[in-house]
């Protein structure tokens, strides 16, 4: 059987015995999830691979104590947003660039495949390019809780339940940040402006 076909379960167990490629699998398999976390936290690309790097490593460390009360992706997306927050504190910087700045919110749009403006007039183009920015704006000014919840919801990656189980807060309140995140920005792009936003 191929190991793609293997569960979670399975190939922790495998893990645990010392079989590298079970791991490697697992890794294969949330890579994606938790270079997101860590963007999302950090902003930035380079250091959102750092922190991603440490989880995977202190997964790997930790496998033993791995209980299965959640699943492994959650375990693991915990990991990577500790790792992330750790980071973003040793630094002592929340900045734009540092969190949920342009590098990062471009990395995610790259990441989903955002459509090209080549497509457009130019005029849209321009157009589109005001707007973006004004949306990088409005995120920059959210207040730290919102723009994490925010980052995290937007990226597609997460339910609300694993962003609450890895940032340890109620679901009911990951969905209000996100909602207030929401507001905030239209709030601040008709501010200066955007009439044509939600």
């Amino acid at each position: 059987m191929s190991i793609q076909r293997v569960s979670d379960a399975d190939l922790i167990a495998r893990a645990r015995q010392g079989d590298a490629a079970a791991f490697g699998e697992l890794v294969d398999r949330h890579k994606t999830a938790v270079y997101r976390a860590a963007l999302a936290a950090l902003g930035s690309p380079a250091d959102a691979e750092d922190a991603a790097q440490d989880a995977f490593v202190i997964a790997f460390q930790r496998l033993g104590s791995f209980r299965g009360d959640a699943s492994f992706k959650t375990w693991l997306l915990t990991i990577a947003w500790n790792q992330a927050l750790n980071r973003r504190r040793s630094r002592n910087r929340w900045g734009p660039h540092t969190h949920g700045g342009q590098e990062g919110l471009e990395e995610q749009d790259r990441l989903e495949g955002s459509p090209d403006n080549r497509a457009h007039s130019p005029e849209q183009a321009a157009s589109d390019r005001q707007l973006r920015c004004a949306i990088v704006a409005a995120i920059r000014s959210l207040p730290v809780k919102l723009k994490d919840a925010l980052l995290l919801a937007q990226s597609g990656e997460y339910t609300y339940e694993e962003i609450g189980a890895m940032s340890g807060t109620p679901t009911g309140t990951i969905k209000w940040r996100v909602s207030e995140a929401r507001k905030a920005i239209r709030t601040a792009l008709r501010a200066r402006g955007f009439t044509d936003v939600g």
